[in-house]
């Protein structure tokens, strides 16, 4: 079985951060967006895996190379973003009508990895949702069994969002949908999306099963970004009980995740605060944020914040969104 991690996005919703680091690259809670996905599905089992790249998809690369050095891999480019169905039939050759995994690459998920792919029927993640426009929409039955799917309905009929994890037993058949699709041209807006293969399955008579996520966090915003950081901290810290990392001339209050080589001095950080490495943080105050590695901030109140890596702030209080290599004086 494969594993099918589409991240060639671009993120537009979280620029500028976006602009110079890959969406799926955005550290949160000791680790990256990426790296949860990865790490929970080799947990499970899963050895063998695709991703499809596209926007500032060689840093994707780099970054599998540093941390993944064993991981066994193959990397698809999506040049043109024509959506997640059109990146899903990019890796048809790379699957020889094995079972696979879909995993969007942006979003975290709390499920049972193992109990999915060891299921008798082809599945997807759906969790109940107040205002279902947005997204894919599963309607089922009394038993949970998928008896349509509907892109972003204008009137649903169902409040079950597809959260964006597909288990698929009959990848040919998956494979034919889009390939069908795409070579019609029926796009909407330009893309072409998955679900429109999954109800051509279903119109086939392949059963899908639905399966519950207990959370699903998605990523693609300042706001639920800096929330699933908030949580993932907490799990952590209740879960390993750790003790706060030791700085002698600042105060650490629980749960966070300071990486290696930092300096920090006569500040304050948390609560729910992560910060990559070698990054200085000196006369500071910072909560529920979000910092990158080899930042610099003198002097600064931060909150609700996400500041990109190689940042140099000094200034005043203020709820920013800053990518990379950006140099801002708020004095």
């Amino acid at each position: 079985m494969k594993a099918i991690i589409p991240v060639a996005g671009a993120g537009t919703k979280l620029r500028p951060l976006t602009y110079t680091q890959p969406k799926a690259l955005i550290p949160m809670a000791g680790k990256t967006i990426l790296s949860v996905i990865i790490d929970q599905l080799q947990d499970a089992g899963v050895t063998d895996f695709i991703f499809v790249i596209g926007y500032l998809g060689d840093k994707i690369q780099h970054y599998l190379e540093r941390y993944y050095p064993k991981l066994n891999y193959t990397l698809i480019n999506q040049s043109d973003r024509k959506g997640t169905g059109h990146a899903i039939w990019l890796c048809r050759q790379e699957v020889k009508d094995e079972e696979i995994l879909i995993v969007l690459g942006d979003t975290i998920f709390d499920y049972n990895v193992k109990d999915i792919v060891l299921g008798s029927t082809s599945m997807i993640g759906v969790k109940k949702v107040d205002d279902p426009r947005s997204f894919g929409v599963a309607e089922l039955d009394e038993k949970d069994r998928v008896l349509k799917v509907v892109e972003k309905p204008l009137i649903p009929r169902s409040n079950m969002a597809m959260v964006g994890v597909y288990f698929i037993k009959e990848s040919g058949a998956l494979f034919e949908a889009l390939n069908d699709h795409i070579t019609k041209g029926t796009t909407d807006s330009g893309e072409f999306h998955l679900t429109q293969a999954l109800q051509i399955m279903l119109e086939k008579g392949i059963r899908f099963d639905a399966f519950r996520v207990a959370n699903w966090f998605d990523c693609g915003k300042k706001e639920s970004l800096l929330s699933t950081n908030a949580t993932l901290l907490r799990q952590l810290y209740e879960e390993h009980r750790a003790p706060s990392p030791d700085f002698p001339d600042a105060v650490i209050i629980p749960p966070v995740s300071i990486a290696d080589g930092c300096i920090i001095k006569h500040a304050i950080v948390g609560p729910n605060v992560t910060i990559g490495e070698f990054t200085k943080v000196e006369s500071s105050i910072i909560q529920d944020s979000i910092v990158g590695s080899y930042a610099e901030l003198k002097e600064v109140v931060l909150h609700s914040s996400i500041i990109g890596s190689d940042a140099f702030i000094r200034g005043l209080s203020q709820s920013l969104n800053i990518g990379d290599n950006t140099e801002i004086d708020l004095g």
